[in-house]
């Protein structure tokens, strides 16, 4: 079985929409893991784009996790939250999320579904982000990257989208990964289901460790009294306005 792990970001959409134009071959299924706690603008853009890659062969599968919960009933926190202590100083807890809510899930589907049959599982990593690629840890999984095949970024995934007249997804990721850049952080702002739901799982993980405190940001502060403005934003000069000819470092 050929499968998609569909995340409705930018490589990922951009591997199922290649298989669904046939510039790929095509896959039994585009299989995504919902943490169900996606960005609003994700869940509306899988909404619109779910029909259009069915009607064109890509069959879209969405699981879920039996519990998303982000404090579980033991005090344990799945996403890598940052914390501060006075005697132990600073840092961050691991991260469960990923295998939690989505490589357990997905997994699941997989098993009772793959009628024993191997499983090549296509995922949505470009050259700029070709760290990321593991091999799989069980033996009926085998991970392909087509985009590394291809020699494609980031950008490249973009630019085929345009090109092909098809809308770029929005970035997908959980609203309060701790693993934001402040650029994120600021687009999550301006979106009130999103920057509700940050500040909530940010309040409730304050106390959740025994002589910590745990944040969402590596500030170590609670969300809402992060500062997101720009250096220029703060009054710092911007040295690149003026003078610049445009061949620094080249």
């Amino acid at each position: 079985m050929k499968i998609i792990s569909l995340g409705w970001g930018v490589q990922s959409f951009t591997l199922a929409a290649m298989s669904a134009l046939g510039e790929l071959p095509k896959v039994d299924y585009a299989i995504h893991a919902d943490t169900t706690h996606e960005s609003q603008l994700t869940y509306e853009f899988a909404q619109k784009w779910t029909l259009w890659l069915e009607e064109r062969g890509v069959k879209a599968v969405t699981v879920k996790p039996d519990n998303a919960e982000i404090i579980n009933k033991w005090g344990g926190v799945s996403i890598p939250i940052y914390t501060a202590s006075l005697n132990k100083g600073d840092g961050q807890t691991q991260r469960q999320c990923t295998s939690d809510w989505k490589i357990v899930t997905m997994r699941r589907w997989f098993q009772a579904n793959r009628n024993k049959e191997p499983i090549e599982q296509w995922i949505g990593i470009s050259i700029d982000e070709f760290q990321r690629m593991k091999d799989s840890d069980v033996k009926y999984i085998k991970h392909v990257w087509p985009l590394i095949d291809l020699h494609m970024t980031r950008n490249d995934c973009k630019k085929w989208l345009t090109e092909n007249g098809i809308e770029i997804p929005p970035r997908s990721a959980c609203t309060f990964c701790p693993f934001h850049n402040t650029e994120e952080w600021r687009r999550i702002k301006t979106i009130e289901h999103d920057w509700n739901e940050a500040l909530l799982v940010d309040n409730a993980i304050r106390k959740v460790r025994p002589l910590l405190e745990s944040f969402l940001h590596p500030s170590r502060k609670p969300l809402d009294e992060v500062d997101f403005r720009t250096a220029e934003e703060k009054g710092q000069l911007s040295l690149w306005d003026n003078e610049c000819t445009g061949m620094c470092g080249v």
